[in-house]
């Protein structure tokens, strides 16, 4: 007896979504998004700050955009996910739909329902994207995971307390602990 078929979802149902449903599509998958923490919520609003100062301190073309926000990695209409946090330096990425391309950086602040996604599913796309740098920033753990895909360097681990150098900005560095305060 043959197993059922796995339903598989197009951009066109990812854009049909009510839109009192917050969702991810990611190959061929909706994967149904949890409301956000005020602890979440906090540590996007400071980092989207933090970013935007310093592109304005340093008269930089980057749009640093919070969730929700479509990004279409590809760019051929197969995945869009919502990062926490993109960063886009290339505003012909920019569209009304969100992002047709990779951002440079992308900020994924972990939850509870989202570790496995954010760790496992999202990493492997985010690298294989084209996403110059990642950041898993894990409250629970008090850590934070930085990935420079364009180095093929192994992931840096840094605990909240530590200074977390920004990749895509020479001289910028956030400690996530101050951020909390």
């Amino acid at each position: 007896m043959p197993l059922p078929k796995e339903q598989t979802y197009t951009s066109k149902d990812y854009w049909n979504l009510p839109e009192s449903r917050r969702a991810e599509l990611i190959g061929g998958q909706l994967y149904d998004m949890a409301p956000p923490s005020f602890k979440h919520q906090k540590l996007i609003s400071q980092l989207s700050y933090q970013f935007n100062d310093y592109i304005k301190q340093n008269k930089g073309n980057c749009e640093v955009i919070p969730a929700p926000f479509a990004v279409n990695l590809d760019a051929d209409d197969r995945d869009w996910v919502e990062p926490d946090i993109s960063v886009i330096c290339d505003k012909n990425k920019l569209t009304e739909r969100g992002c047709s391309g990779a951002p440079d950086l992308i900020v994924e602040v972990v939850s509870p329902s989202s570790r496995r996604m954010d760790y496992s599913i999202k990493n492997a796309l985010y690298s294989q994207g084209g996403v110059r740098e990642y950041w898993i920033v894990d409250p629970e753990k008090e850590r934070s995971t930085v990935y420079h895909y364009e180095a093929d360097d192994a992931p840096t681990i840094y605990t909240f307390t530590q200074a977390v150098p920004v990749g895509i900005f020479a001289g910028l560095s956030i400690n996530i602990a101050d951020l909390l305060k």
